[in-house]
């Protein structure tokens, strides 16, 4: 059965100093609030540099997990200042976020190219946080399910069922990252139940009712709760909350 999940995007932000302050200021929340067999999956995705310290504290267990923010597809060569799955894999990472509107707005990683990464994070041990998300235009367009579609359809689509089970899928309307603006509980549930119709189309209903998908959108302390409550969102891909301990602990709390 799929988990209760939140995933802390630290982006590109915090020195070594701040990291590990925060670090250790959020699993001792999370030690001394949440212990109980029914608490959420944690994941910490800090920036390359920070990993190894960010891992050290969290303790190398299942919960909070270490995950990184991207990976390259090619296991090793000469591809100066890309990280490989492997190496992520042999510092303690366990998750990888894969997809993320930033990486295929600034960087034009398009679905051929994340397939790709998605096959060396499986072949290394990495679990994928996979990112699927539609601009303000295309939603003012009506085309946000066609877009989506596409998507899961070109990105995610090719993998084995036993790799699939593998994957998180997050929600990311694009127009709400970063802008303060935050999809409705009824707009996140509407594509996340459409979402995991695709998944049982392309695999079965069994893999739709275990797939974990995620909302990542300016979701906060203030409203995570409602939109959790949602019968198909399994938790979040957390941004800026990520970076204060209170509001994250806050939203791991909010289920």
């Amino acid at each position: 059965m799929r988990q209760n999940f939140v995933a802390g995007n630290w982006k590109m932000n915090l020195t070594l100093p701040e990291a590990q302050a925060l670090t250790s200021e959020i699993v001792q929340m999370l030690h001394d609030e949440l212990l109980g067999a029914d608490s959420p999956q944690v994941v910490i995705c800090p920036p390359f540099p920070l990993l190894p310290a960010v891992g050290h504290l969290l303790g190398g267990g299942p919960t909070p997990a270490l995950g990184a923010q991207n990976c390259h597809q090619k296991e090793s060569g000469a591809y100066t200042g890309e990280v490989s799955a492997k190496l992520l894999q042999s510092i303690g990472c366990q998750y990888v976020i894969l997809g993320h509107s930033e990486r295929r707005q600034y960087f034009h990683e398009d679905d051929a190219l994340l397939s790709q990464k998605l096959k060396a994070a499986l072949t290394a041990g990495l679990k994928p946080i996979f990112c699927v998300g539609e601009s303000l235009d295309t939603r003012e367009a009506e085309e946000t399910f066609d877009f989506i579609a596409k998507q899961l359809k070109d990105g995610l689509f090719h993998l084995s069922n036993e790799e699939f089970d593998q994957v998180v899928i997050a929600y990311e309307p694009i127009w709400a990252i970063g802008t303060g603006k935050t999809a409705t509980s009824q707009q996140a549930q509407e594509v996340h139940a459409f979402i995991r119709e695709q998944v049982a189309q392309a695999y079965d209903a069994q893999a739709a009712q275990n797939t974990t998908i995620l909302y990542g959108g300016s979701c906060n302390a203030q409203n995570a709760r409602e939109i959790f409550s949602q019968p198909d969102v399994d938790g979040g891909l957390i941004g800026g909350a990520a970076l204060k301990s209170r509001d994250f602990v806050t939203i791991v709390k909010s289920f």
